[in-house]
């Protein structure tokens, strides 16, 4: 049994690497000119960036467990470019686009190599999520993204740790550490939450996966870390 499982897990993953990998993605640095620049050139590159896009999607289709076209959003093209500009990053779901700070990667004090692989995870799940029709709260679908960030193995050090933050809905690192308590609960319950989440969003959904409101959960999250 555990062989066959095992076969069955194989068989999606290469599936889904194959479907991945024709997704167009293409990089491109318009800020070589910048300190930041060339340093993204310098430790990063536009070839391992493409790579990352494609190894992110296959990470996200399978924590959504979106294995087949019919599951997910229809992507067929991804573009990053490093720009100069304020701030970190971010994704313009219409046209399928992410724009990183050259500024950021200039200043990053650390693994630049290692951070940018973390922000374009980040940037790759807005890409790849459902946004209920604008409907879900902001803090709920950043989560989301950093949940993914977080399972892939790619949480920085500067995020606060698990039971921290004032808000269940306070977003990116709070509630990504919330959501893996929840997925604790229910394994695959993130996926559960983004399938919802194709169509709309309300704070039901929390009852009708976990059996509890998300004040009574994040109250339950909260005391198991004395908080």
């Amino acid at each position: 049994m555990a062989r066959l499982v095992l076969l069955l897990w194989y068989l999606g993953t290469l599936a889904a690497f194959r479907q991945a990998s024709a997704v167009e993605y293409t990089a491109l640095n318009n800020a070589s000119s910048t300190a930041g620049g060339a340093r993204f050139d310098g430790e990063i590159g536009t070839e391992y960036t493409k790579k990352v896009m494609n190894s992110s999607t296959v990470c996200i289709w399978q924590i959504f467990q979106e294995l087949t076209s019919e599951d997910r959003r229809d992507v067929q093209a991804v573009s990053v470019f490093i720009e100069s500009m304020e701030g970190v990053a971010y994704a313009l779901i219409d046209t399928n686009e992410i724009h990183v700070s050259s500024e950021y990667i200039g200043n990053y004090s650390g693994d630049v190599k290692n951070e940018i692989t973390g922000v374009l995870y980040h940037e790759m799940t807005h890409i790849w999520q459902w946004f209920a029709n604008q409907e879900a709260p902001t803090g709920l679908t950043e989560g989301i993204a950093d949940f993914v960030r977080l399972k892939a193995g790619y949480a920085p050090s500067h995020w606060v740790k698990p039971g921290q933050g004032n808000r269940w809905d306070q977003g990116y690192d709070v509630t990504a550490h919330f959501l893996d308590y929840c997925d604790g609960l229910l394994s695959g319950f993130v996926a559960d939450m983004n399938k919802k989440m194709k169509t709309g969003y309300s704070p039901q959904y929390f009852v009708e996966l976990l059996g509890k409101t998300v004040d009574q959960l994040w109250s339950d999250y909260k005391a198991k870390y004395g908080n």
